[in-house]
């Protein structure tokens, strides 16, 4: 495959049945099809940061149901980041950690941004068998703030927190918590809104990028993101304890009049602490509007199986997605298990048409490969930041995506995710991978490509490594050509085809005394050969 073909994805396949203008019909009755590797690794390439050995041997003999019930386990806040970066002049000692600190002066913000973003990418690579840790990332990307704007690092932290809290939870009451976070009253100007002077920022993305979106049947007016403008006056942020307040003096006690997308409502104007509550009478008018659940149900769709909606697919899973979702009171985790146990989830149409984004690659590269990371919290911090950097110049900086909208590839028309590749990102994602694969490694990781194929079934057949390595690291088959090349020239390295006895037998002599320098050698080399060449190729950019 070039680099052409897997840009455009063309839906042309074999195995599919479907007509000149849908890509594929079904829609979300139950899958009852095969569940076997193609069909499990499918689910974990989606919904995990890459799929590693371990992961198939633990999800192997687990029903459908059983793999999806265990990949939508909530998973409890992890140890925050701690102070790797030396002096600190507020008293946090190396080691400790700075998340309830007094803030810092600029520098020492800029280097506890930097501690976060680090520490952020190591809870992706330690990701355990859930889907929260993506679920984190992809909240990030729809509720958006950037550390180079909060320029808080307690704030931004904490930011954290409340999208992990909800990650799988209930839509409605997460919006409500990052409509009142810290972090999002600094980085929308909410702490500047006040009565006869109110800031309509995050009123405006509340509607359009946040709850019923842009979409062709979203017909919220002008006079609706005054109207909301008005009800959020008052919210302040306490810089000392990291929470937000309420000012009664500061919120326009007025009646809020809405539109007739929104059914004419009206929001009486409340005096006191009581104002506070307007927050929920907002909320209760919006989410009674339907597009919230069709809006919220494309972004997913668009994260998880293919950015591409067309009028089939609007309404045969976004359409009956959004009514589970509004259903079950915004239930993610409810929305989510239809989804992923849906026909349309493991159609062939739908499998291996997107393209990694740079979390996905970075992320997934150091994942499916077990990378070993450092023991000692500062190399690990080093080895984090490094994974951070390499994503970072592949277009996604996680905690600062490029505006309010998020990353352009999980929204821009028509390229979507087409936009993660070009002349300038493409080579820098074959540079890390080679870099990794190599014996000296890149950025003090590399990949054991020894350990790699110990995990195999059964690494002394070539035959059966090739194969094992494909399926798990390549989400679309290749010819025989391709496998006789990575076969036949790389392991056996020129001996006759039918000479499989030769891996065989250099595999068996490094197993039975790894000591042996020569032996070692002779098997890694190959290997690394064989992951550098497969990892080169497009068809590892897809997932």
């Amino acid at each position: 495959m070039d680099r052409r073909q897997f840009l455009t994805l063309s839906p042309d396949r074999a195995v599919r049945n479907v007509t000149s203008f849908a890509r594929t019909r079904t829609g979300l009755a139950p899958y009852t099809g095969a569940w076997g590797s193609l069909q499990q690794i499918h689910l974990l390439k989606r919904t995990l940061f890459g799929v590693s050995p371990g992961n198939i041997n633990t999800f192997k003999n687990l029903s459908m149901q059983q793999a999806v019930d265990t990949l939508l386990t909530p998973q409890a806040d992890p140890t925050p980041p701690v102070n790797n970066y030396g002096v600190d002049d507020t008293g946090v000692a190396p080691g400790a950690t700075w998340v309830r600190a007094a803030r810092g002066d600029e520098m020492l913000e800029r280097k506890r941004i930097a501690s976060y973003k680090a520490w952020w990418t190591g809870q992706m690579i330690n990701q355990p068998a859930s889907i929260h840790e993506k679920m984190v990332l992809f909240w990030h990307n729809h509720f958006v703030t950037e550390t180079s704007m909060v320029n808080d690092s307690r704030f931004i932290y904490q930011y954290n927190l409340t999208l992990r809290k909800h990650a799988l939870g209930n839509f409605k009451a997460l919006t409500k918590a990052v409509t009142l976070d810290p972090a999002m009253l600094v980085y929308l100007n909410g702490y500047l809104n006040s009565k006869g002077a109110a800031d309509e920022n995050y009123a405006r993305e509340l509607h359009e990028l946040f709850t019923v979106g842009k979409g062709p049947d979203s017909h919220y007016t002008e006079d609706d993101v005054r109207a909301s403008a008005r009800v959020l006056t008052g919210f302040r942020v306490d810089s000392t304890n990291i929470v937000s307040l309420f000012d009664t003096t500061q919120h326009d006690i007025t009646n809020k009049q809405f539109s007739s997308f929104y059914s004419n409502k009206v929001i009486s104007g409340k005096t006191g602490p009581d104002g506070a509550t307007e927050v929920d009478d907002l909320l209760n008018i919006i989410f009674l509007q339907p597009e919230v659940a069709k809006f919220i149900c494309r972004k997913l769709y668009r994260f998880f199986v293919y950015y591409d909606i067309d009028q089939a697919t609007e309404t045969n899973v976004i359409a009956p997605l959004a009514d589970i979702l509004r259903s079950s009171f915004y239930d993610i985790k409810v929305t989510l298990n239809a989804l992923f146990t849906s026909e349309h989830f493991f159609d062939p149409a739908n499998m291996a048409c997107l393209i990694k984004s740079p979390a996905d690659f970075c992320v997934g590269i150091c994942r499916e490969y077990g990378i070993a990371i450092p023991g000692d919290y500062t190399s690990q911090y080093k080895a984090w930041a490094f994974i951070h950097d390499r994503a970072a110049a592949m277009l996604q900086n996680f905690g600062d995506p490029p505006l309010v909208a998020g990353w352009e590839a999980y929204y821009q028309e028509p390229a979507f995710h087409e936009l993660w590749i070009n002349t300038d990102t493409l080579p820098k994602r074959n540079r890390l991978s080679d870099g990794l694969v190599s014996s000296g490694g890149v950025g003090g990781l590399r990949i054991d490509t020894l350990a790699f194929a110990a995990r195999l079934p059964h690494p002394e057949d070539p035959v059966a490594l090739i194969s094992d390595s494909l399926d798990l690291l390549y989400r679309v088959g290749v010819s025989d050509k391709v496998k006789d090349f990575l076969k036949n020239t790389i392991l056996l390295f020129g001996q006759s085809p039918d000479s499989n006895y030769y891996w065989t037998q250099a595999w068996n002599a490094y197993i039975a005394n790894p000591g042996d320098a020569t032996a070692k050698d002779n098997v890694q080399g190959r290997l690394q050969a064989l992951y550098k060449y497969i990892m080169d190729l497009s068809e590892y950019q897809l997932s």
